[in-house]
């Protein structure tokens, strides 16, 4: 491709077998391997460098033009049989005796446990750890210290689901010694905004400083959120573009099915899924439903001439993250950064700000499903399972294709502003989202019976949301009406 034959590579591990998990490049951090007879010679998880990707990039032998970062994008494409599915999620940590938010010491203390019990390299930034990798895993920490698991791109829901519940007994494991004990949900159901520890990560400064000058709830978004997404790879341009418009347009209903954040600092909140709500006011330049997808024109190109008029966040260099919010990348490409003059980027400092874009599904080299509240184990391999089946399977994604192609951009936003307040009880045409749900997911079901891994039993979770409507959540908001806030921990471990 014209972008390999214009780089110089540094030694740097890249995201790479199939979809990635996404939040590696969000956190900003690129690892260098090990020599091997390093990694032979100890027992235990120990510390690794770690530097953002701008530090430890590929760098230019000439400026990137456009066409570059479009073939970034389309260097992605990958034949189906090495297609892979990369799961994310995010949980809360509390102190299981007040109740409280985990500190930054805490989660080292954890972080630090899991190294030397599960041996994971320590990934540092100056002299805290902020996060850990084991092979193609990684675990970070979100601004607010919420725990992610960004994991391995793998070939079957089996293999996913086993590696949510490795990952989920290692925490519990480590934090019952602690007193820590892990909370699925999609909003922080107890405390204020200004209970959260902040974590000890130059980028996240500048986000937090940031946030209030482009919307009301970002750093509700920041502190007090938590999701679960599924990455997934395509075969061309084309197969992105059906796969972009089918999957951005059944956003809504992902929501309505997975909505699980109807509390906030103890009580009821009036919404179903308050974190899908939050980002409807957090940065409207860099979220949303992107109705240019829909566009005839829509393709790799169209995405990249939509990512360089984003606002950027920063630049990494010498170790230092410097503000660079309310430029963009196109200023960047032209050398007029005043923060870093006459500078150009590199091809990471692309990879990174495409980090900083956050749609209801997002392009990098793959594609991430980022409309689900975080939940319990069982719904953690549920969402993934609803993507592969309607994304993988062919048959599946034209009967969605088919389904909402005529679908308005106005009735799009309407699903994307309803759901989060009425979940799957939202009118839509002649009937309810229910029933938009009650459909999507038999045809989840039929593109999974088709792959023959034998995956449809993940679905089950949420199979009997959509086929009672049972509004669980609801109930649980009802039953939850008086003073005593610890039930709602209890009831939703």
């Amino acid at each position: 491709m014209a972008v390999a034959s214009r780089l110089a590579v540094a030694r740097v591990v890249q995201p790479d077998g199939g979809a990635a998990s996404g939040r590696r490049g969000r956190q900003g951090f690129a690892v260098v391997g090990l020599p091997a007879a390093a990694r032979r010679g100890r027992r235990r998880g120990g510390a690794i460098a770690a530097s953002p990707p701008t530090e430890e990039a590929a760098k230019l032998t000439e400026p990137l033009t456009k066409e570059d970062l479009v073939a970034y994008l389309a260097s992605g494409c990958k034949p189906k049989e090495n297609w892979r599915i990369g799961t994310e999620h995010e949980k809360f940590g509390f102190d299981v005796e007040t109740l409280r938010p985990i500190t930054y010491d805490q989660i080292s203390a954890i972080l630090n446990g899991l190294s030397e019990r599960f041996e994971w390299d320590k990934i540092m930034e100056e002299n805290h750890v902020i996060g850990l990798k084991q092979g193609k895993q990684n675990i970070s920490l979100e601004p607010g210290g919420q725990f992610e698991l960004s994991g391995a791109p793998l070939e079957t829901l089996h293999q996913t689901c086993a590696e949510v519940n490795s990952h989920l007994y290692q925490v519990k494991a480590v934090g019952e010694e602690l007193g820590v004990g892990f909370l699925g949900m999609g909003f922080q159901p107890k405390w204020a905004l200004t209970d959260i520890p902040i974590m000890p990560k130059g980028r996240y400064e500048i986000m937090r400083n940031y946030m209030p000058k482009v919307g009301t709830l970002g750093l509700d978004m920041m502190f007090r959120t938590c999701t679960v997404q599924v990455n997934l790879d395509f075969s061309s341009e084309l197969d992105m573009i059906r796969k972009f418009r089918a999957s951005l347009a059944l956003q809504p209903i992902a929501t309505a099915i997975f909505a699980n954040s109807p509390f906030k600092e103890g009580k009821p909140n009036g919404f179903l899924s308050l974190r899908s709500h939050i980002w409807t006011d957090t940065d409207n330049n860099r979220s949303g439903m992107l109705p240019f997808v829909f566009d005839d024109t829509f393709g790799f190109e169209q995405y990249v001439d939509y990512a360089l008029d984003v606002p950027m966040y920063f630049v990494y260099r010498n170790k230092t993250y410097i503000d660079c919010t309310g430029m963009s990348f196109r200023d960047f490409m032209a050398g007029k950064l005043p923060q870093v003059p006459g500078e150009l980027p590199t091809l990471n400092d692309w990879e990174n700000h495409l980090t900083t874009i956050f749609p209801e599904v997002r392009l990098k080299r793959y594609m991430e499903m980022r409309g689900a509240d975080g939940g319990p184990w069982r719904r953690l391999c549920a969402l993934p399972a609803f993507w592969v089946g309607l994304l993988y399977d062919d048959e599946s994604l034209q009967s969605i294709i088919d389904m909402t192609s005529d679908w308005t951009k106005e009735e799009r936003e309407m699903l994307r502003r309803k759901v989060p307040v009425t979940g799957l009880k939202t009118p839509f045409r002649d009937g309810y989202v229910r029933d938009l749900a009650e459909d999507v997911l038999q045809l989840a079901k039929n593109g999974l019976e088709r792959r023959g891994y034998k995956e449809v039993g993940f679905l089950r979770e949420v199979d009997e949301v959509v086929r009672t409507a049972s509004e669980s959540i609801r109930d649980e908001v009802a039953a939850q009406r008086g003073p005593c806030v610890r039930g709602v921990v209890i009831l939703i471990c």
